[in-house]
């Protein structure tokens, strides 16, 4: 029994670098190598303010959808200069950031991460994501118990962000859960676990028989 897992283990692993050269060779090396370098410690609070809209816009939306206004609608919010900035100007911001994307929910969302940051301070903010991790980034407005580990991801937390392809893959190889795939898959390269999640996120995308190439 033990060597017949040890075999699916391999196997499994062999699978994700084989869909990481895909994913290499297809132009996102610096996407990985963008994950790869995120760390919590060194995080600004510009990073942190365009992180928490980008996910927050991405929300229910195709990334490549995001991609295409976020550039626009970083200019509508000062490109993410400071908290303090945007919330002393927060009604241009808002009028500015409608006039590129209709969604009254998601630009209030922004300004109230904005808000938060100003009333806080960053590093109370920094602080309290280290202490709490996914769970004090759930208290921002639109950041939920799916994209919290988007975030999270995102500003250099180890995790693995449990959306419907690496679910559907968990379940393909038999595993209860995204986090214990990519566990074991980065225990056996070296990969991080964050890195893993992104490698096999990116392959999804990229092959619409994702599922059956890692079904072993």
């Amino acid at each position: 029994m033990k060597t017949k897992s040890c075999s699916k283990a391999r196997k499994i692993a062999e699978a994700y670098l084989t869909a990481k050269e895909t994913v290499v060779s297809s132009g996102y090396g610096p996407e990985i190598d963008w994950q790869d370098t995120r760390q919590l410690t060194s995080l600004s609070e510009n990073e942190f303010l365009q992180e928490s809209a980008w996910v927050i816009l991405c929300a229910g939306m195709r990334e490549t959808v995001v991609r295409q206004i976020f550039k626009k609608i970083s200019s509508t919010f000062m490109y993410w200069k400071d908290a303090n900035s945007i919330t002393e100007s927060a009604g241009l911001c808002e009028s500015k950031a409608l006039a590129v994307f209709n969604h009254q929910r998601k630009i209030s969302a922004i300004l109230s991460v904005c808000k938060k940051v100003s009333e806080l301070g960053f590093e109370r903010i920094q602080h309290l994501i280290h202490s709490q991790g996914v769970d004090f980034l759930k208290t921002f407005d639109f950041i939920g118990p799916v994209t919290c580990y988007h975030l999270a991801k995102n500003i250099g937390l180890d995790v693995v962000k449990p959306d419907r392809h690496l679910v559907r893959i968990a379940k393909a190889t038999r595993f209860p859960n995204p986090h214990d795939l990519c566990s074991l898959i980065a225990e056996i390269t070296g990969d991080r676990v964050s890195v893993v999640d992104l490698v096999l996120w990116r392959y999804a995308t990229l092959n619409a028989k994702y599922v059956a190439f890692f079904c072993i």
